[in-house]
This record gives C-alpha cells, sequence and structure tokens, in this order.
C-alpha cells in the first residue's frame, strides 16, 4: 500500500539521475510527493561496471517491487578472490554468512542494469536531461535553480545527488564561504590516491571463457607484480565481463592539481584518449579466466571503446551536507573508494533516510525544513564514517604499500568467526521506507531500527489508522 500525504506537500527538486536521486524519486512517487529530477548529461549512458545487491538494499528493492528482477538480472554471488599475478590465492571471501543471517541472495548485477531497474519506477516526464545547473537562490520561501538552457525550476527543497564534482555543493559552499560559515575542510580540493579504468565487454562465449558457465564463480581482484595496479572482474548473469582496472598513485592528489598539472606541461591526462591510453599501458596484464593465457587486453578488446571511462576515486566526507533548503546525498557529500563496494549502497542509503523525513515535514517553512536535514544528517553520519574507514581498509589492502602487505598478511588468518560477525555488523542497517508496507525479517538476523523509518512508520500509522506490518 502506498502512503497518500496530506498538503501541503513539499515540490523537490533533485539534481543527478544517478542512482541516488533516483531511489530518492522512486520513493517520492510512491508517497505522492511533486518531485522533478535535473540530469546534466543529455542521455543515459551505459557506463560503470558491476556492483553488489545484498541484504543491505534488499528491503528497499522488495518494498519497490523490484526483487523478482533483480533476481532474474543478477548473478548469485557465493565468495570473492585476491590473488596474485601468478594467480596464488591471497584471500579468499565467503559471503554464503550474508544469506544465511539476512535471508536474502547477495547478486551481482551491472550498474546499468541496476540503473535501468530504478529508472522504470519513475515516469519518463519526471527526469529531465541536459539540465546543467547555472544559479541557485533562496528567496520568498522557493529555491529557484537556473539551468543552463535559461530554463528556472521553483521548488520547496533542492536536492544535491550530482555527484563527487556537484554543483549543487559548489554553489552552495560558495554562498556559505561568502558568509563565513563554511568549515576549511570544506573548503580544500577532494584529494584521491588512484584512477580507476573501468567497463563492461560485449556478452562473450563461454567456451572461451568457461567461467561464465560457473554459477558460483568469485569475482576476482589482481594484485599486480611490481607494477601498481590492481584489476577486478566481475562475471554476469549476461555473459559479460565488468572489469574495473585500478592505479596506485604515489602521491595524493586532486583535480585542479592534476588539471594545472598537466597545463603546465601542455599534456592532459583527462582528454578524450585518456582512457584508451590507460588501456594500452594495462592491456598485457594477466586474468584468471580462459586457459590462463588471456589477458586484460582480450576484454578490452571486446568492451565497446564509447563504454570506456576513465575516472579519478576521490576519499572524503564533508562536513556541511545542508543549509537551509538544500541539502546533499550521495558522492555529493561523501565520496568512498570503490574497493569497499559501499559507494552506491550508502548514496541509496541516504536516499531513503531523506524519503522517510520529507514524509513526515508538518509544514514547508524554512525552520521545518532544516530541522529534517538536521535530523537526516545525524542519522547518517555515523553509518557513512563506518563505511568510509572500511572502504580506505580495503584500499589499503589492495594497494602496493607497506601497510597493504601487512594487512594482507594478517588477512589469511582471519577467524571465520570474525569474518562472521563482520558481515553481521554490515548487516545490522538495512533501511526502509517507513510509508511502504514493512518487510518482514528473512532470516534470524533483526534491522537496526532507523530513526528516519521509524518516524515515518509513526506517522503512516497515524494518517491512515492502518497499522504498517
Amino acid at each position: 500500500m502506498s502512503a497518500t500525504v496530506a498538503t501541503p506537500r513539499p515540490h523537490v527538486l533533485i539534481v543527478g539521475a544517478g542512482l541516488g536521486g533516483l531511489l530518492l524519486g522512486a520513493l517520492l512517487e510512491r508517497c505522492n510527493i511533486p518531485y522533478t529530477i535535473l540530469e546534466r548529461a543529455s542521455s543515459v549512458k551505459p557506463l560503470g561496471s558491476a556492483m553488489v545487491v545484498a541484504g543491505q538494499l534488499m528491503p528497499i528493492i522488495e518494498q519497490l517491487g523490484l526483487f523478482e528482477q533483480v533476481a532474474a538480472v543478477g548473478k548469485r554471488l557465493h565468495s570473492s578472490l585476491m590473488v596474485k599475478e601468478n594467480k596464488e590465492t591471497m584471500l579468499f571471501m565467503d559471503f554464503l554468512p550474508s544469506e544465511e543471517l539476512s535471508g536474502y541472495p547477495s547478486y551481482i548485477i551491472s550498474r546499468p542494469l541496476l540503473y535501468d531497474l530504478f529508472l522504470s519506477r519513475v515516469p519518463a516526464h519526471k527526469v529531465l536531461f541536459g539540465k546543467r545547473v547555472l544559479t541557485i537562490a533562496e528567496e520568498d520561501d522557493k529555491v529557484r535553480i537556473q539551468t543552463s538552457d535559461k530554463v528556472v525550476y521553483e521548488g520547496d527543497i533542492l536536492v544535491g545527488a550530482d555527484g563527487a564534482y556537484s554543483a549543487v555543493r559548489q554553489r552552495l559552499y560558495e554562498r556559505l564561504k561568502k558568509e563565513g560559515k563554511l568549515p576549511k575542510s570544506d573548503q580544500e580540493d577532494l584529494p584521491f590516491t588512484c584512477t580507476c579504468l573501468v567497463g563492461q565487454t560485449v556478452p562473450l562465449d563461454p567456451k572461451e571463457f568457461p567461467q561464465l558457465s560457473d554459477p558460483a564463480h568469485p569475482f576476482v581482484s589482481t594484485i599486480g607484480k611490481d607494477k601498481p595496479y590492481t584489476w577486478t572482474l566481475f562475471t554476469t548473469a549476461q555473459n559479460t565481463v565488468c572489469w574495473m582496472t585500478l592505479f596506485h598513485m604515489d602521491r595524493k592528489s586532486s583535480k585542479a592539481a592534476e588539471e594545472q598539472r598537466f597545463r603546465n606541461l601542455d599534456n592532459s591526462e583527462w582528454g578524450p584518449h585518456s582512457a584508451q591510453a590507460m588501456a594500452e599501458e594495462t592491456r598485457h596484464f594477466p586474468i584468471t579466466f580462459g586457459d590462463g593465457s588471456l589477458t586484460l587486453g582480450d576484454l578490452y578488446d571486446k568492451t565497446p571503446k564509447e563504454l570506456m571511462s576513465k575516472v579519478m576515486l576521490e576519499e572524503k566526507i564533508f562536513k556541511t551536507w545542508y543549509s537551509g533548503r538544500t541539502v546533499l546525498i550521495g558522492d555529493a557529500c561523501h565520496k568512498l573508494h570503490p574497493s569497499g563496494g559501499a559507494g552506491a549502497l550508502t548514496a541509496m542509503h541516504d536516499a531513503i533516510a531523506l524519503a522517510n523525513l520529507i514524509y513526515t515535514l508538518p509544514s514547508n517553512t524554512s525552520e521545518e525544513i532544516e530541522k529534517i536535514f538536521k535530523e537526516y544528517q545525524t542519522e547518517r553520519i555515523p553509518p557513512t564514517v563506518e563505511r568510509y574507514n572500511g572502504s580506505q581498509m580495503m584500499s589499503k589492502l589492495i594497494s602496493k604499500s607497506l601497510v597493504g602487505v601487512i594487512l594482507g598478511h594478517l588477512a589469511k588468518y582471519i577467524p571465520q568467526w570474525f569474518w562472521r560477525d563482520y558481515i553481521k555488523r554490515g548487516l545490522l542497517l538495512r533501511p526502509w521506507a517507513g510509508f511502504l508496507k514493512a518487510v518482514e525479517n528473512k532470516g534470524p538476523l533483526a534491522a537496526f531500527p532507523t530513526p528516519s523509518t521509524e518516524k515515518a512508520r509513526e506517522l503512516y500509522n497515524k494518517r491512515t489508522g492502518v497499522q504498517v506490518v
């Protein structure tokens, strides 16, 4: 059952049609709160590698009626391996305890397919493409956005879901800096120590890549020998291979610093040929697929060039997540290293918490809006910091640093009870929408009740006179 919100209902402007922005829109759609999603890109491009959809996301997937679709397009995840370049196993991670504890299978799913599933829950006329944000202003108890096509959009709430280099965050921080309200750390550039080449092959022949036929084949990360690279491969239910090739830099940098450095050299690394240049440099790296003679180049050659991209892997948690009628979610306020597999998950958990709290708004005044924004950040900061630290640890584990070597050695001797407890702690946070029919616990591990879900559920029960069960 969907929940109808009594008036007044805020109009929500969501900038960014990534996974977090789309999920927020899909949830607002279910509780009849008006919204508009503005996306800078002119169209949807199937970029990206794969991600794991596990118990932490399954309750909201089920509430949106997408469980069967995820199961249909996903490949069951049983384990992962970290290996040396000679294919010697360094670390084995068993993910079956996750299914046992949560009652939900874990799936490897290509990011574009998950994106399409979320997009299917948002009416097409509510997602507007080619909308680059130029200005943002708050006046007369409204927030107004002007986009590059000179159109002005007005709403009660503005959500910046537009990634690590969020235009919404930049405009918000410019205002706060002028007012002397922006913390010093929020004025510093996003740092990164890794760059990444990412892509997905066309469907492959299982005769050439027999691992595709193995339903229990793990995803595999290879640590390069005498080279600052790590490469990870995921097989999918569509017989494609999603891959990521990480370059570990020997120093911390930022986008601004790299651009300035290459301007000085009159040779920009981030030009149109940057992905192809990195592919050429790494194509001879061996992979664990096939007959043992295959390399990354065999995967690159089977990947459409327009679907290969090179990205920076920034890492930072900003202190300022909101001000006035503007709030940030996902990479716009916290950027996690992908080695922990928690970046998209954290963004989607942000969206769930924010949707719950927007549902509970008693009025559209700036005071009430800032109040729920504060509740949102208070709830989301602790798990975000925990996942950030976990991602940092994993990034060190796969790096060529001394710390990584030590962590790799220790990881071999982690007892099973410790690993199981680690998975258990990660599964405690399984948020869901309090204004939709609750999902029952499928496994023996009960989910931790989040404040935003409890608040939305209490209000839903009061408004409808129906207990959410």
